[in-house]
């Protein structure tokens, strides 16, 4: 698969199918509009190219000639800070360090809970939604601030966010009524073209 078609790629992304992780990470690079070609792997049988190149053997993974990366944040701010427009983090140190500290937090109350409720062996998965679903509930104020989450423009935070909100109903999160902001915010992102090209055929499966 490859996100841009009228520009010769020079750059190879590793990308898990249904991997959360990597979905962001095609999520930066279709706001972007950077040439990319993604080879979508199983994450379960890596090819022996992503075992040379990645000591982690993780998803996703990022060739960019001699350049490899294997860390979804240090990927997108990669790109980020490579193709600088349009923008996906803020200019100035203070907002960044915001972003980035957002990004983080996200990562570990979030996506933690996400990859227990993607582990079909977890005995936890009902506590799992639970704590999912009440932290993103709790935070539902915040999304209602601005256009995108507090910001006016799209950043890399909303690429974190965007791929958590649409596994949602595939993981048997259902949010509250009162989650109301969330529910706007969900509907203007996946609107976006961007959002759109970032899905795998999975993964539109997921909200089929």
């Amino acid at each position: 698969m490859s996100l841009i078609i009228n520009r010769r790629s020079v750059m190879t992304l590793y990308s898990g199918p249904v991997c959360p992780f990597s979905h962001r990470t095609r999520f930066a690079l279709a706001e972007k509009n950077i040439a990319v070609d993604i080879i979508h792997v199983d994450p379960e049988h890596l090819p022996e190219d992503v075992i040379d190149l990645n000591p982690y053997h993780t998803l996703p993974t990022l060739v960019d000639r001699d350049l490899v990366l294997y860390n979804s944040l240090i990927i997108m701010e990669y790109l980020d800070e490579r193709f600088p427009h349009p923008p996906l983090m803020p200019v100035d140190p203070v907002s960044r360090a915001r972003a980035r500290l957002m990004m983080y937090r996200i990562e570990q109350d979030w996506y933690s809970a996400v990859e227990e409720l993607e582990n079909p062996d977890n005995h936890r998965l009902s506590k799992a939604r639970k704590s999912l679903r009440d932290s993103l509930t709790a935070s539902d104020p915040l999304f209602g601030q601005k256009t995108f989450f507090m910001s006016d423009e799209l950043s890399l935070v909303d690429c974190v966010i965007g791929p958590i909100l649409w596994r949602l109903p595939h993981l048997g999160v259902e949010l509250p009524p009162q989650a109301k902001h969330i529910a706007k915010y969900s509907a203007r992102l996946f609107a976006r073209e961007g959002f759109r090209a970032s899905l795998t055929e999975a993964e539109r499966e997921m909200r089929a």
